[in-house]
């Protein structure tokens, strides 16, 4: 009997995404739209990491960590969607335990380093705009590759720890996943073992990675929004809120859609929404950011022309 149990236990190897239904003419749809989001999420962040690498008058902190917040977007981004396209163009919504763990494995180390990577860039304005006088001093290139150092390994780190964790659960019974990629939250659910430990330690990990760097974040436009009100000169604040305004609607939303996903309790509703809310963080975040971070940026435009015809250059303007 125990050997029975321990087979029935072991014997399952795959799971099922179940992804966004199976209405044949929905997911031609879905297919489309998030293709066209996948390529111009690419196209953009690639063009503004290699505008950043190339052009030195873009060797700036900001531009640093744009140029990482870019480069982590073409990561996050390639962890989901092309599994996903996949499965719309076969139609095979079966992944490998060992494939689906190491998503979310990827995932979560992705998600977490944004957060801090947010936070940085925000500090980074904080200094620009509160204060000026010290900025060069305060955010020098050895201090920006510190943060992007630590926020790369610390989080990698730490998900190697939880995914250390995941790798010793046992998964049978049901082998559906009521979502469209897999994040660990979700695979706990189908386990055998005792998963207290394990949400545990997911709900602790969450917490110190989207609640300090979303209180820095939210300190420092604070912060910014005070000292813009303090600017005498109306084009002076104009600017200065222009600047800040779109990155912090952004900010805003990644930070309370993952709070709402993995920080508050788990009902009905929260859980039938989810599928919808994740949508946002882990596709139409990295789509946009290319647009409201960079390439609205003087700067950025600039280093543009230089590197594409003046034709094609004023048809993408």
């Amino acid at each position: 009997m125990a050997d029975a149990e321990q087979g029935n236990q072991t014997s399952l190897t795959e799971f099922i995404l179940l992804g966004f239904g199976s209405v044949p003419e929905l997911q031609i749809l879905l297919f489309l739209l998030f293709l066209v989001t996948y390529i111009v999420t690419m196209a953009g962040n690639i063009l503004i990491v290699v505008l950043v690498m190339t052009d030195e008058h873009l060797h700036t902190p900001v531009y640093f960590f744009l140029g990482n917040l870019s480069c982590l977007e073409i990561c996050y981004t390639s962890t989901i969607l092309p599994r996903m396209l996949a499965s719309f163009l076969t139609e095979d919504k079966t992944i490998s335990v060992g494939g689906c763990i190491t998503q979310g494995y990827f995932f979560g180390f992705f998600a977490a380093i944004e957060c801090y990577l947010l936070a940085a860039m925000s500090y980074d304005w904080y200094l620009a705009i509160c204060k000026p006088l010290h900025y060069a001093t305060l955010m020098n290139g050895s201090f920006c590759l510190q943060l992007a150092t630590v926020s790369w390994i610390s989080e990698l780190l730490v998900s190697s720890v939880v995914t250390g964790m995941m790798l010793q659960l046992t998964f049978c019974g049901s082998n559906e996943i009521d979502h469209f990629f897999c994040e660990f939250t979700q695979i706990i659910n189908l386990c055998h073992n005792d998963i207290y430990q394990v949400e545990l330690l997911i709900s602790i990990l969450s917490s110190l990675f989207t609640l300090p760097p979303f209180a820095l974040t939210g300190t420092s436009y604070l912060c910014i929004i005070s000292t813009i009100l303090r600017i005498p000169s109306t084009t002076g604040r104009q600017k200065a809120y222009s600047t800040s305004s779109s990155h912090l609607i952004i900010v805003k939303i990644f930070y309370e859609i993952l709070i709402i996903v993995y920080l508050l309790p788990k009902t009905n509703t929260l859980r039938d929404l989810s599928k919808v809310f994740s949508v946002f963080y882990t596709i139409m975040t990295p789509f946009a950011n290319p647009f409201i971070y960079s390439l609205r940026n003087k700067e950025m435009k600039e280093a543009l022309r230089k590197k594409m015809p003046v034709n094609v250059y004023i048809n993408i303007s």
